[in-house]
């Protein structure tokens, strides 16, 4: 058994997935125009005619001539508007509406408790509702095919972090200290509209030792266990978070013992997940467009 004051992160440094850089998704882009090239290469390749005469020798080398530098003019071009186009997004610093994102390991504390709500403060075994920040999350999903992207209609969106005082609902942790099995508060999946649209109403989340401020995710295709599924987890600005933790019930708890940086799951692509909360009345709103790109 840990210690409660010993630093552990209850295999969630355990990292899957690969993350993709601005290269790899310009690259990505650029994968129609690729594939073309890859294409004519293999038909030039392939001819493997035997003339009959002299004549249709000398006709055949000047039209494979011909043909060859077409080819060769075609692939030219096409290689330079690939080029062009990848160089003018990356020098303007534009990509996709949706960002494939990197996927993070899903950590011990996911439940599949199907509670199908888009407010998840409330816990349905006694209707207690959770104190804390208000925290309204808007999330836009779209999958990446052939480099564009496309609302994902009827996807099923789970989320499930801690409260205020870093308590996961439904779980025993001997390590961190508590058993709270039976309990479903911040937990929940809704499912997204025809645009990719899915929004959830919860609070900001606390923190417990050995992670920094995180909310866990997953985006299924169904509740089926074989569905298909991409689980990441969601990042919050230091200052944002120690601004809140300053007030009730957070400060309760102290001073938070590790911030973004020390966090190795953050390490890993944190920073291409990171929420932007904006203050709307007495909370927060936070909107983010979850691209993934289904295997």
């Amino acid at each position: 058994m840990k210690a409660k004051n010993q630093l552990v992160e209850h295999d969630d440094d355990i990292p899957i997935g690969r993350v993709l850089t601005r290269r790899d998704m310009l690259t990505m882009l650029a994968g129609t125009s690729t594939t073309i090239l890859l294409a004519a290469c293999g038909a030039t390749q392939s001819s493997s005619a035997q003339p009959a005469t002299a004549a249709a020798t000398v006709a055949q080398t000047t039209s494979a001539a011909t043909t060859s530098a077409a080819t060769t003019a075609a692939m030219t071009s096409a290689a330079t508007t690939a080029a062009a186009t990848t160089a003018a997004a990356s020098n303007s610093g534009t990509l996709p509406t949706c960002v494939v994102l990197p996927e993070l390991t899903e950590g011990p504390y996911f439940v599949d408790e199907k509670l199908n709500r888009s407010d998840i403060r409330s816990d349905p075994s006694d209707n207690s509702v959770k104190e804390g920040t208000l925290l309204k999350l808007v999330f836009n999903v779209s999958q990446v095919t052939s480099g564009a992207c496309a609302a994902y209609a009827g996807a099923y969106v789970d989320i499930w972090h801690c409260d205020a005082l870093g308590t996961y609902s439904d779980v025993v942790d001997n390590g961190v200290g508590f058993n709270t099995k039976g309990k479903k508060f911040l937990r929940g999946y809704h499912v997204t509209d025809a645009n990719g649209k899915v929004e959830f109403t919860t609070i900001y989340p606390g923190w417990y030792q050995g992670r920094t401020v995180h909310i866990h995710f997953k985006v299924r295709s169904s509740l089926d266990t074989k569905a298909y599924t991409f689980t990441s987890q969601f990042f919050f600005d230091d200052a944002t978070s120690d601004q809140i933790f300053t007030q009730a019930p957070y400060a309760s708890k102290g001073t938070r013992t590790l911030k973004n940086s020390g966090d190795s799951i953050y390490r890993n692509g944190g920073s291409q997940l990171l929420l932007k909360p904006v203050k709307e009345g007495n909370g927060y709103t936070a909107t983010f467009n979850i691209g993934i790109q289904k295997a």
